[in-house]
């Protein structure tokens, strides 16, 4: 069947009145009885005359769930691709008020036969992402609901549906629960010919609506305040990125006397003098932060410093709240991996954790390639979102433990790779790749991915430190190798030194793995200053000792 008679019967003839009764009522049953459906403010879809319903989409099923909202016949536009497989299914969902539609294009003949059926009197449901979007908050509205609301003068009904999104796997059906919320209705006077602006205007106050009933239901709600704790040059840049993109901003500081200064000057003189902080930003003590009241808690200070920050703040993170970890390392004293710290001591809804190189001054100016980790899809999407409209680009996955520890190895590699550079740059680049290997190797015995270290989060940021010769832990490599003790450095750099902090706990790590790692071992000791500079310089060259048996060896 082409798509021209598609059309023409949705405008003309209408639906097999039969044949959806028939099906809406296997339909409704199966939905209350397997998928436990629950339907609120079906009141609010008026009993007659032309109406627009105006929805979020997560499933294929939702056209269906949403027509048990009224015993009125409910047409609906769908993909053109569904009328492609065989005559009988085009048929079938025609038959039940579907009528295909072009996504990508301006495709008008399905506003001509949306309009027609408003015209006569009968309901249209619209679907404004354009789109499924799952997993996550609520993806961005098209103005083809706005427009047609404009043009009909039909009333629009927001509705949010919940509980579908996982449904179907294969053919597989698995029980869940669904529930779907109609709000009151909106109207519009009618205007024909309505222009791109007003039509986008119209849409920007329907899909609030939709949104509201969508997070009545319990779903995830949109970033829009974000807290971020540490007020250094991560999270200075941190927050002025998020702040230039139209979140509102909080950024905690350590002390009082740090926030009374860059509230004065709108500057952080001692980490981004350069960079002034836009007014969206509101500067405080991080223990005087409303964080029950935040979208996104970013945590931008090293990983030594996440038992202290946690003891103050992680009871007063909210549930509803994700979390954002930009600490590279392992806290102390056991060496757990900073997301799975955090996530321990707070009640967030979803922690990720975020790799790559991202130099805190270059990225505001140039942008930055990132590798955001997190075991929760819906919060890697909404947070992708977050981050893109911020300025960056990102790559998501699932691999948490390759991607911090991948920030780890960079840090020890590079240390590793300053230490040696007094040797010359073939021992340097020697150091660095032992190390960087043995790391990856401890990761691989904790269940990371091997691409990991291959990408942005691993050798992406291992070279990144090659173009900044201010580069914290290439300082710090270079002060070990004229023999300034390591408890000195902080104070001689002014900054923490993750890789100095990670090395002993990396090793740590992988002796109780039982990994043979003879490079990371003796950088541990020296930092502990238990060997001096030039022992270490010259282990890097020793050949390797006979190993233990060990499933995962270092490259």
């Amino acid at each position: 069947m082409d798509h021209e008679a598609l059309h023409r019967r949705a405008r003309e003839k209408g639906v097999n009145r039969l044949v959806l009764l028939i099906v809406r009522v296997l339909l409704t049953t199966f939905f209350w009885t397997y998928l436990r459906m629950r339907r609120m403010g079906r009141e609010h879809i008026p009993a007659e005359g032309a109406v627009i319903l105006a929805a979020n989409h997560r499933s294929f099923f939702d056209p269906f769930v949403i027509g048990t909202m009224t015993r009125r016949p409910v047409y609906y536009v769908a993909k053109q691709e569904l009328f492609s497989y065989n005559r009988l299914l085009s048929w079938l969902l025609n038959a039940l008020g579907a009528f295909p539609v072009d996504r990508g294009h301006g495709d008008q003949q399905t506003i001509e036969t949306a309009r027609a059926i408003l015209n006569r009197g009968d309901i249209v449901l619209m679907f404004p992402e354009g789109t499924r979007t799952r997993p996550g908050s609520l993806g961005k509205p098209k103005r083809g609901v706005g427009r047609l609301a404009l043009e009909t003068g039909a009333p629009v009904v927001p509705i949010a549906i919940i509980g579908t999104e996982d449904i179907r796997r294969g053919w597989r059906i698995r029980p869940r629960k669904v529930r779907v919320r109609a709000g009151r209705p909106l109207n519009f006077p009618k205007i024909d010919n309505a222009s791109p602006t007003l039509a986008g205007a119209v849409t920007d106050r329907i899909w609030p609506m939709v949104m509201l009933q969508w997070e009545w239901l319990g779903g995830m709600p949109p970033i829009r305040r974000a807290a971020v704790i540490g007020a250094g040059a991560a999270g200075t840049s941190l927050a002025v990125l998020l702040a230039r993109a139209g979140f509102e901003v909080e950024l905690g500081c350590r002390t009082q006397e740090q926030a009374e200064a860059m509230r004065a000057t709108r500057t952080n003189e001692a980490y981004l003098p350069q960079i002034e902080l836009p007014s969206a930003i509101t500067i405080a003590r991080a223990t005087e932060l409303e964080l029950d009241t935040d979208d996104l808690i970013a945590l931008t200070v090293p990983a030594r410093a996440l038992p202290a920050v946690m003891a103050a703040h992680g009871e007063r993170i909210a549930r509803r709240a994700g979390v954002l970890v930009l600490s590279k390392g392992l806290v102390p004293p056991l060496g757990t991996l900073p997301s799975a710290f955090v996530a321990e001591r707070c009640a967030a809804r979803a922690v990720a954790a975020l790799g790559g190189p991202a130099d805190a001054a270059d990225v505001l100016e140039h942008g930055a390639s990132v590798v955001l980790a997190s075991l929760d899809r819906g919060f890697a999407r909404q947070l992708t979102d977050t981050l893109t409209a911020a300025g960056f680009e990102v790559t998501t996955t699932s691999d948490v433990t390759g991607v911090e520890l991948a920030g780890a190895a960079k840090n020890v590699a590079v240390l590793a790779a300053a230490v040696a550079s007094v040797a010359g740059p073939n021992l340097s680049g020697a150091a660095a790749g032992k190390l960087f290997a043995e790391v990856d190797a401890l990761a691989r015995a904790h269940g990371g991915r091997p691409e990991t270290f291959a990408g942005l989060a691993g050798a992406g940021d291992l070279l990144a430190p090659a173009a900044s010769p201010n580069e914290r832990n290439r300082r710090a490599g270079e002060l070990l190798a004229q023999g300034v003790p390591a408890a000195e450095l902080d104070n001689a750099l002014g900054h923490a030194v993750e890789g100095v902090d990670a090395a002993p706990l990396l090793a740590t790590a992988a002796r109780d793995a039982r990994l043979e790692t003879p490079a990371l071992d003796s950088l541990a000791a020296l930092i502990e200053g238990r060997i001096e500079p030039e022992q270490w310089t010259a282990s890097v060259t020793e050949p390797p000792r006979p190993t233990r048996k060990s499933s995962i060896q270092a490259a």
